[in-house]
């Protein structure tokens, strides 16, 4: 179920929403005169989130590239990979 909570709590609350975000891994939404207006979370919660947009962002890319033809052998891309964490570059 959301936390909706009014604009009128950040002010004298912020140690209890920032418990509340940062225990359990949820967003506070706070309303302004009634109407939606922003989302609190941990950065914790951001992060991951942002992680996520990131990772469908690059699905996304090799899903466009791949049916404009822009393959490689998998073989190829795992030799790659693998070259890269031996270099310590993961």
């Amino acid at each position: 179920m959301p936390n909706i909570q009014p604009s009128t709590i950040l002010g004298a609350n912020y140690n209890d929403i920032s418990a509340f975000c940062n225990e359990n891994r949820e967003p506070i939404f706070i309303t302004k005169n009634g109407q939606g207006d922003l989302a609190v979370m941990s950065m914790e919660m951001y992060e991951t989130l942002s992680g996520k947009q990131e990772l469908y962002r690059l699905l996304d890319e090799g899903r466009t590239a791949a049916k404009a033809g822009q393959k490689r052998p998998y073989e190829e891309v795992f030799d790659e990979l693998e070259q890269d964490i031996t270099d310590g570059c993961w």
